[in-house]
């Protein structure tokens, strides 16, 4: 027989007979249930307990003799005794009332007589010259004992044990999962056991179907938990960003992507343009290492959010929003890097993040530009732009020949880099190498673009795998200089 090839509940029967014992700390089973019942859960586990006069002997014990006492997670071998006579224990460990303490003797030994039978005769020695006691004990497990998976799996179909659905992501005080359609029929009992065993967690949503709007939103269902408000307090990248999670798109398995580009690429001094910003993950924190972003999104919602954030993070002098269409922001781009630069003079005052100072300056009201300096900082603006970062992974790419001939016209000498993120999906009877899924990628760009290898090279495109949405779905980030020819193409 290939144990590879068995269920779950079929491992289980043959663990069972090959050892019953082991399936004593295992939650109640109740297939049935369709609504949560935390006392269904109480179990009461009988086992003795060794109670020595002297506390000091608890720990010899346990160490000459700890093949024959308790060893269960999550269940310490030493236990509080109530009195020297009886035993009925709780998971409150809080009890005032407690006198002694024991030792939990091995959950195959469930009564006094089977004490004296299983322990050997030095252990049975050491207790007799301590003047130990050896006493019946009952530990009592209920639901906040157990796991969310072993919860779970007391309660699902037993032919969906083999991947029960604890996964998620966390997004403020927001759980979200992507239950597959069989676990549909039991999703607000997931939730609620999903919702109870993670204390941060105040709303648990499933998403209702794929992402299917322009603005990369998704239908989602409350399964468990607060309903009132799903306006959340992200914290990444030293910032807060606060927003709508059922109206704006967001992702926090994106965090070391965002992160990647603002610290490793994007420099301070420089201009980037975010033509689909979302509500200021990538601009955001760039604003605040005194890069200068022009953040685009064109979900009203996003655009809402993106404005909120710029003033909740204090970036609003380096961070300017706008909410238009992609193919629009990119045209105008040059034109709105323009109009910063006249507007302000060429130049970004920027604040020193600094209290003390702010403190001293409250109380000098000399107003010379001496004291000006000492608190400011200045960035030149740029009279070209340096990045666009392009994060619409299912159809950035097609946004590329908006490219051609943006530069016509005018004296920009020094290209940007494009950052465009996509997705290269593939069958599952495929196996291509990640050289094969580079060269697909480069293939898109280029017919966007509308150029050959001649002009640009496969070898000046940078690729990077930011994450496998599935094991046929990965995202890229593919960055390259815009070439010349396009930027000045007719």
């Amino acid at each position: 027989m290939n144990i590879q090839n068995l269920l779950p509940r079929q491992l289980r029967r043959i663990a069972i007979n090959l050892n019953p014992d082991m399936f004593k700390f295992q939650p109640p089973i109740n297939r049935n249930m369709r609504t949560l019942d935390r006392s269904f859960f109480i179990t009461k586990v009988p086992l003795c307990v060794v109670s020595f006069p002297d506390p000091r002997n608890i720990s010899l014990f346990s160490k000459q003799f700890k093949d024959y006492i308790l060893r269960v997670p999550r269940i310490p071998h030493v236990a509080k005794l109530e009195s020297p006579s009886s035993q009925d224990n709780t998971n409150n460990n809080d009890d005032n009332s407690t006198v002694k303490k024991g030792v939990l003797l091995n959950d195959s030994i469930t009564n006094v007589d089977e004490s004296y039978q299983k322990l050997p005769k030095e252990a049975l020695e050491f207790l007799e010259s301590t003047n130990a006691e050896i006493l019946p004990y009952v530990k009592v497990l209920d639901y906040d004992f157990w796991k969310a998976d072993e919860i779970l799996r007391a309660v699902l179909p037993e032919d969906l044990l083999e991947d029960t659905p604890t996964g998620f992501t966390v997004t403020g005080h927001i759980a979200h999962l992507n239950l597959r359609e069989e676990f549909k029929p039991y999703d607000t009992l997931i939730g609620q056991v999903i919702l109870d065993k993670n204390g941060r967690i105040e709303t648990v949503v499933d998403k209702v179907s794929s992402i299917a709007t322009k603005f990369r939103t998704f239908p989602m269902k409350v399964i468990a938990g607060r309903n009132d408000s799903l306006v959340v307090e992200q914290r990444e990248s030293d910032c807060i960003f606060k927003f709508d999670f059922s109206k704006v798109y967001w992702n926090s398995r994106l965090h070391t992507e965002h992160d990647r580009l603002v610290s490793q690429v994007f420099q301070p001094g420089q201009i980037v343009c975010d033509v689909f910003a979302g509500v200021g993950p990538f601009a955001i924190p760039a604003g605040k290492k005194k890069v200068l972003v022009l953040a685009n999104d064109l979900n009203p919602d996003s655009f809402k959010y993106l404005q909120e954030n710029i003033q909740l993070n204090r970036v609003g002098h380096t961070v300017k929003p706008f909410d238009m269409d992609g193919a629009q922001f990119i045209r105008e781009s040059p034109h709105l890097v323009e109009q910063w630069s006249k507007a302000d003079h060429g130049r970004v005052l920027i604040p020193l993040n600094n209290s003390n100072r702010r403190k001293r300056q409250k109380k000098d009201d000399r107003k010379t530009e001496e004291l000006a300096a000492q608190y400011e900082s200045e960035v030149l603006i740029p009279q070209e732009i340096n990045h666009y970062v392009m994060n619409l992974p299912d159809s950035a790419i097609t946004f590329l020949h908006h490219f051609r001939g943006l530069f016509r016209g005018t004296n920009v000498k020094n290209m940007p880099w494009i950052h465009v993120h996509c997705f290269e999906k593939h069958s599952n009877d495929e196996e291509p190498t990640m050289e094969e899924l580079h060269k697909r990628i480069y293939q898109r760009i280029t017919d966007e673009l509308q150029v050959d290898e001649s002009v640009m090279p496969i070898t000046r495109v940078r690729f990077h795998l930011v994450r496998k949405v599935s094991p046929t779905k990965p995202m890229f980030c593919a960055s390259f200089l815009l070439p010349t020819d396009v930027a000045y193409a007719d």
